[in-house]
């Protein structure tokens, strides 16, 4: 039976793959523990094969937060990622684990050609535009340095996560699709991945013990314009797609 922690309560992650894992039975063992205030420190991690990480800040509207909250994201994303790993390579005091951390395609930077096909390849170098893209890629850095021959790092990369009760920006689009009535063509192709599409690739990780960074995504890019119009057509809301000419 594999033991996975599961550091970072209440999560649209870490909650859909706790429900998602439940098919398999007595296979898995599925703890969570809250990682606001200090009490988490308290609590043995060496009883588990894998911590997976999922605490942390996003969906921001980066342009309109204050320097404080701006700090928060760094310590939120990258100094508590980076203390929860290390307190795991403590506690294992030389077993054997696995540390999966919950990153972002944010560090490579926002789309800036809406049309044109964004793919991310594992030679593209990361460029965050912001804090909360350069939170989570220096936490990456710090965790990489965590690596020893007894515990094995894995860094997710994934772009827009969407599903049932899916949050951030897929929700964001859900909005759109339901209250406008018209939306312009944009011939973009972006890459997204379907939350049970993640929470297998996240089994297979921690059964084969992996590490390194991975980008999980669907195998389809999508257009904006033809995923608000699907969405919208999943409600029975008329919305129209104005190609500009």
């Amino acid at each position: 039976m594999k033991r996975i922690l599961i550091t970072g309560a209440n999560s649209y992650i870490g909650t859909s793959f706790e429900k998602w894992m439940q098919q398999f039975g007595d296979n898995y063992q599925i703890d969570t523990i809250d990682m606001h205030g200090d009490q988490w420190k308290e609590k043995d991690f060496s009883q588990y094969d894998s911590v997976f990480h999922v605490a942390g800040i996003a969906h921001a509207d980066v342009s309109k937060v204050s320097e404080e909250t701006k700090q928060l994201y760094y310590k939120v994303n990258c100094d508590l990622a980076v203390e929860t790993a290390e307190k795991y390579k403590n506690d294992l005091n030389g077993k054997n684990g696995q540390f999966i951390y919950m990153s972002s395609i944010i560090i490579y930077g926002e789309e800036t050609n809406i049309n044109k096909k964004r793919v991310i390849t594992p030679e593209t170098q990361p460029n965050p535009s912001n804090f909360y893209g350069d939170s989570k890629l220096k936490a990456e850095k710090a965790l990489i340095e965590t690596h020893n021959k007894n515990l094995n790092i894995v860094i997710l990369r994934p772009p827009m996560i969407y599903g049932e009760n899916s949050k951030g920006n897929f929700r964001e689009l859900v909005k759109l699709a339901n209250k406008l009535p018209i939306f312009p063509l944009v011939n973009n192709q972006r890459s997204m991945l379907y939350i049970e599409n993640l929470c297998i690739v996240i089994r297979e990780i921690i059964d084969k013990n992996k590490e390194g960074v991975f980008f999980p995504q669907n195998n389809e890019y999508v257009q904006t314009s033809t995923l608000i119009k699907l969405i919208a057509k999943s409600t029975n809301h008329n919305l129209f797609i104005l190609n500009y000419v």
